[in-house]
């Protein structure tokens, strides 16, 4: 086993914080500064880095007061390269402040990377943190296991192929075996709650994760929609958010939370 140097473990012990998740754990490291561009402007943004430890190099994690050198030799050890792991961009005195602003957004490999018109997820992104900027505290939640709502990169390849042939976006997920949506956002709660205890508003038009916020005791003070970026291309896609997924319309402002 490799051994790691005593000045590089007292590095990465003040940075490393290990969040319980029922029977599992939880690993947060950060933050890391981070200059992120968004409309010419750079901004700086607090970054986060997870991972839930389930089975890793054939063996499963130990409690929370493993230590830091127990738990950088078992990461390194394990090929992370391959499974997924999520982040989150924070701004602004996002702990203390008041109020904040924060988004879960699920990775969209097509939309966020390349930029595709086949949905609004790439805009979803940047305008969402443009709104944590300018509201001046906040965090965004990039979910990594999120692809597809949830089915996968490759999965959601094959529902494309299906879409073209005139399936919308929920019949080409059932006709493959899957939910509409099989997202969790508990991991994502579980580092919110130990990044802020304080109020937030979450932006979104889905009322799922509304929900899901609700429903763990998080304090949400509302909601504010992200919608635009419609064209020919994902029309179609985002009526279909609304009219078989359940999504708030392009005509609710918000709906703040009892």
């Amino acid at each position: 086993m490799h051994t790691i140097q005593t000045d590089i473990i007292s590095i990465l012990k003040r940075k490393i914080t290990t969040v319980p998740s029922g029977d599992k754990m939880i690993y947060l490291v950060g933050p890391v500064r981070l200059p992120v561009s968004l409309g010419g402007e750079t901004h700086i943004f607090q970054w986060y880095c997870w991972l839930r430890c389930d089975k890793m190099a054939g063996d499963t994690c130990q409690d929370e007061q493993q230590s830091t050198e127990q738990i950088i030799s078992r990461l390194s050890a394990s090929n992370l390269a391959e499974m997924q792991q999520s982040s989150v961009l924070v701004y602004g005195d996002f702990a203390n402040a008041p109020d904040a602003v924060i988004r879960m957004h699920s990775i969209c490999h097509t939309g966020d990377i390349f930029g595709s018109k086949r949905c609004d997820c790439g805009y979803q992104l940047e305008q969402s943190m443009k709104m944590i900027v300018k509201h001046g505290h906040g965090a965004l939640f990039y979910l990594a296991n999120h692809e597809g709502r949830g089915i996968g990169l490759f999965s959601k390849a094959m529902a494309y192929v299906l879409q073209e042939e005139g399936y919308d976006t929920v019949d080409a997920n059932l006709q493959l075996g899957f939910q509409d949506d099989i997202r969790s956002y508990d991991d994502a709660i579980q580092v919110l709650k130990e990044l802020r205890s304080k109020p937030v508003t979450l932006i979104t038009n889905n009322p799922r994760k509304l929900d899901a916020l609700v429903a763990s005791g998080a304090d949400v003070s509302g909601r504010v929609p992200l919608w635009g970026d419609v064209s020919e291309f994902n029309k179609r896609y985002l009526e279909t958010k609304v009219r078989r997924s359940g999504h708030f319309d392009s005509s609710s402002r918000t709906n703040p939370t009892s």
